[in-house]
């Protein structure tokens, strides 16, 4: 069973592709699932957040619009990324 702080696979593997995709210098094993993804944490701006959300939709299928109401939400953490990403993953 998987610690509050522990990411479980599916949140790891998010954080890699995050990491990979923005060439980010970011440890990995600093991560937590409650790591922001703006500001502290990752440190992402509106930008990465883009080119995030074009790395998920190629590689779940997942389709993350800039208009959406719940961005604030669904961008909050890597957990909630990822949750949101599983529930709505095609692939």
């Amino acid at each position: 069973m998987f610690g509050h702080n522990m990411m479980n696979e599916n949140e790891t593997d998010l954080a890699l592709l995050i990491i990979d995709t923005l060439n980010l210098d970011f440890d990995i094993e600093s991560a937590e699932p409650g790591t922001p993804l703006y500001g502290e944490g990752f440190g992402l701006d509106s930008i990465d957040i883009l080119e995030v959300a074009l790395a998920v939709s190629q590689r779940y299928g997942v389709k993350l619009k800039s208009d959406d109401k719940n961005n604030v939400e669904i961008f909050k953490s890597l957990r909630a990324l990822s949750d949101y990403i599983q529930a709505n993953k095609t692939k």
